[in-house]
C-alpha cells in the first residue's frame, strides 16, 4: 500500500499560516516580553498588554464568528441557476485511523461538504467530482473517501475522482484537467468561510462558479458564553487568517502564474 508524506510546499504554507495565527503572533510578542523583561524590566509590561489585548477578543466566539463571517458570501440557492453543468466537491480533511470505521474515512468539515453536494446532486441531478489527494500524507486520497462516503451513506454516484492535490489551488487545476473542455461552469461546494479564495483558484483555472458555500457561521443567539475566552473561538479565528493568508498567496500565484 502506497503512503504519500506532506510536501514541501503544504508543510511550508502551512507553517506560516500557524506563524500569523492569533496564538502564533501572541507568543511572538510573548517571546519579545521575555527578552525586555531579561534586558529592560520596565518596559516588558508593554508588550505583555499587547499580548493579552491580541488574544482576548480573538478567543472570544463574539470576535471570531464575525471574522469568518465577514469572508462568507451572502446566502443564496444556487439551484436557481441551472445552467452549470457539474457539481464539484473540495476536501477538507481526512479523519485518519478512525476505529470504529476501521480506517481512513472522511473529516467531520468534508462530511458537511459531501452532505450539501448530495443534497445539491438530488435536486439539480448533475454529475459530482470530488476533489482531494494526500495533503497530510496517508495511503488513501481524500477524493477516494468522498467517493466512498457519497455512493454508501447518501447513494449519489461521483463520475470523477481528482485525487492527486495537495491545496485547493491544485485542486482547481487538477479539475480542469479532469474535465476537459466538457464543463465550463460548475456548482463549487465548499465550506462559506472557504468560498473566496476557493472561487478565486477556480476562475483563475478557466471555471465560471456557481457558487454553493455551506457550513456557515451561525448562532442561536448571543449568551455572555460568547464574550469569554474560549478554545474554539480561537481556532476559529485562526481560521480566519489562514484564509487571508492564503488569498494572497493564491492571487500572487494567479498574477505570477506559478
Amino acid at each position: 500500500m502506497r503512503y504519500d508524506t506532506p510536501t514541501l510546499e503544504w508543510l511550508v504554507t502551512h507553517a506560516i499560516a500557524a506563524l500569523l495565527s492569533p496564538l502564533g503572533i501572541v507568543l511572538f510578542i510573548m517571546l519579545v516580553a521575555a527578552l525586555l523583561a531579561w534586558r529592560q524590566p520596565l518596559q516588558a509590561w508593554r508588550p505583555t498588554v499587547l499580548a493579552l489585548i491580541v488574544l482576548y477578543p480573538l478567543s472570544t466566539q463574539f470576535v471570531s464568528d464575525r471574522l469568518l463571517g465577514w469572508l462568507e458570501p451572502p446566502p443564496r440557492d444556487p439551484a436557481a441557476d441551472r445552467n452549470g453543468q457539474a457539481i464539484v466537491v473540495l476536501g477538507g480533511g481526512t479523519y485518519f485511523n478512525a476505529p470504529e470505521y476501521g480506517g481512513d474515512t472522511v473529516s467531520a468539515r468534508t462530511l458537511v461538504r459531501l452532505r450539501y453536494a448530495a443534497h445539491l446532486h438530488r435536486t439539480l441531478r448533475k454529475p459530482v467530482l470530488v476533489a482531494g489527494g494526500t495533503p497530510e500524507g496517508g495511503p488513501v486520497p481524500e477524493a477516494e473517501l468522498m467517493k466512498q462516503v457519497l455512493q454508501r451513506d447518501f447513494n449519489v454516484p461521483t463520475q470523477w475522482v481528482e485525487d492527486g492535490s495537495h491545496n485547493t489551488f491544485e485542486n482547481a487545476q487538477m479539475s480542469r484537467d479532469q474535465l476537459k473542455s466538457t464543463v465550463q461552469q460548475i456548482y463549487l461546494v465548499t465550506h462559506a468561510w472557504h468560498m473566496p479564495r476557493a472561487k478565486l483558484a477556480f476562475e483563475h483555472a478557466g471555471f465560471a462558479v456557481i457558487p454553493a458555500p455551506t457550513g456557515y457561521t451561525r448562532r442561536f443567539d448571543l449568551t455572555v458564553l460568547d464574550f469569554l475566552p474560549d478554545a474554539v473561538a480561537l481556532s476559529d479565528s485562526s481560521q480566519f487568517f489562514r484564509e487571508l493568508t492564503g488569498n494572497a498567496w493564491y492571487r500572487l500565484r494567479a498574477l505570477t502564474g506559478y
